[in-house]
């Protein structure tokens, strides 16, 4: 692996210049390196990320792409990370025209990384250099605990996808601004509305009477002399409320960091700080897997605009289009991200240019009147950069997608079935409608359980979780490691209660009624709690 040469670095300067006159907004310093088909398969099972954490798990999936390279010898086109200064691979045979349009590929992913809200977190970090540090601090501790630190890392990983991305990313949007003390907003929020139940008039009523008193400096303590006429339980019920209060996390993993009793044992602190690598790491790559058709579909915009108009293009249109077309072809089964995002970016800049983001147009009914509605607004790229600024995958899908995007792009849902009079199994067409292309899109998207912490039957030799339904059970097949790796963590038991699918049994095998539309019952679900104790798992219905 080396830094490319100073031809092909200034092919990419030139990229740099024309993208940001395009509009593209990120920092000057970059670095890109020269690799081969075989480093390619050394990076990638740690993100391309050389000085990521060293993990058991990392070497076997190595192994596995060293022998898949002797079997399939492939050609990956680049990678680029998202840190200061950005960092991106490209092959070692590509030829100067493919390079230029590479190159505006990974400079989209780096605006994008660079400007894109859910990435607030990562903008001032050198993410390369703190990796490189924990995995220092990681290899010391290896050769002081052996394998031990390996079951650290893999019991952490075991919950790295329930991390509470979003509530560390709307600390960094909104600061924590009190605006009431700790005993108006649980006067309010819990005890008024928890405990005594009021009805909103009368909730509303209380509220006035707080903010009518004059005096802002002794508002609170005139107003609570007379809660304590009318509420003598009130102070005892919140003294109780601070007692059992725990220190503040925002998931799984970090309320074993903070209230772990075995980690808070000095014999077992040294695992604390490998599981603070584990989910800082976690957090770090949370946004990319939250926008990838966006993220993709962003880059594959700007390659094929920019790329479109640079004069290496010429004399190379056909490799070109052979070359963007395994990319951003849109495929009649399964889900291609770089297409389906960069559809969703030029829908977004049409809509904007002709006007069609307003009420005026969603009154329009009549099919042709909205074809051919056209108010030349100029607003189309606007539009697509605070749609890159400020969305994610579930946002732009669930605001964008609607039966003028899929009748636009062709799309539609096929299905398959058997066919028991040929033999085969014959794919159809079974649905063109916007809403359910729509639940297909949402139902493909990264969304990890929803695990809370009890606290009220949690205590140092029990830890009870609670699965919020959603209306995905949990997987069967990972909850008795996992829940053994938190028993590991916590040095006790492990509940989980959780919600599951009745099994019914079938009176036909399922190929049975093949190709014969059939009524689907409703599924029922039941509550069901697991307990993990001395590595023993045991399920009870609830």
């Amino acid at each position: 692996m080396e830094l490319i040469d100073q031809h092909t670095k200034k092919i990419m300067e030139n990229c740099k210049a024309r993208a940001r006159e395009a509009g593209l907004k990120f920092e000057d310093e970059t670095l890109e390196y020269i690799v081969t088909n075989r480093e390619m398969t050394r990076l990638s099972p740690k993100t391309f990320v050389p000085t990521l954490y060293d993990y058991w798990v990392n070497d076997v999936e190595v192994l596995h792409g060293e022998g898949e390279y002797k079997l399939y010898p492939n050609n990956p086109y680049e990678s680029v990370i998202n840190s200061r200064p950005a960092i991106s691979f490209y092959n070692d045979n590509n030829p100067d025209w493919m390079n230029a349009a590479i190159f505006y590929h990974v400079l989209a992913h780096i605006d994008f990384f660079q400007n894109n809200r859910l990435f607030k977190k990562t903008w001032n970090d050198d993410f390369v250099g703190q990796a490189l540090a924990d995995k220092r601090l990681i290899a010391k501790l290896r050769g002081e605990k052996g394998r031990w630190v390996d079951y650290t890392i893999e019991f952490s990983r075991g919950i790295d996808n329930i991390l509470g991305f979003y509530r560390e990313l709307a600390e960094e949007e909104f600061p924590e601004e009190k605006a009431l003390s700790e005993k108006l907003d649980f006067y309010f929020n819990s005890f008024l509305q928890g405990e005594l139940k009021l009805l909103p008039h009368e909730f509303l009523k209380e509220l006035e009477r707080f903010n009518s008193i004059p005096d802002e400096s002794l508002r609170e303590s005139l107003f609570f002399s007379e809660v304590q006429t009318k509420h003598p339980e009130f102070a005892e019920r919140f003294k109780k409320n601070l007692d059992k209060k725990k220190e503040k996390s925002k998931d799984l993993l970090e309320f074993l960091i903070l209230n772990s009793p075995k980690l808070k044992k000095e014999e077992n602190k040294w695992m604390i700080p490998i599981m603070h690598v584990v989910r800082n790491t976690g957090l770090y790559f949370a946004p990319q897997i939250r926008t990838k058709i966006l993220n993709e579909g962003w880059a594959s915009y700007w390659h094929d605009k920019l790329f479109r108009q640079d004069g290496l293009l010429n004399t190379h249109e056909t490799d070109y289009a052979i070359f963007n077309s395994k990319a951003t072809t849109m495929p009649r089964m399964g889900l291609n991200p770089y297409a389906i995002g960069k559809a969703l970016f030029e829908y977004v800049e049409d809509l904007a240019e002709k006007g069609k983001m307003s009420l005026d147009f969603q009154r329009v009914q009549i099919i042709d009147a909205r074809k051919y509605y056209d108010q030349k607004t100029g607003k189309g790229q606007e539009a697509i950069f605070k749609l890159r600024e400020s969305f994610s995958d579930f946002t732009v899908i669930n605001t964008f997608v609607d039966q003028d995007f899929v009748d636009t792009n062709h799309l539609l849902i096929l299905g398959q079935r058997f066919n028991p009079q040929k033999g085969v199994v014959e794919v159809y067409v079974k649905s063109k409608k916007a809403k359910d292309y729509k639940s297909m899109l949402l139902e493909s998207l990264y969304h990890p359980p929803d695990i809370k912490i009890d606290s009220e039957k949690t205590d140092d030799s029990l830890i009870y979780l609670s699965h919020q339904f959603e209306g995905k059970p949990l997987v069967k097949d990972y909850i008795a490691n996992t829940m053994l790796g938190i028993e590991y963590l916590w040095g006790g038991k492990v509940q989980l209660e959780t919600t599951e699918l009745i099994e019914k049994e079938e009176s036909f095998p399922p190929h049975f009624f093949a190709g014969i539309p059939a009524d689907e019952d409703e599924p029922e679900w039941q509550r069901v709690r697991y307990t993990m104790e001395n590595r023993k798992i045991s399920r009870e219905v609830l």
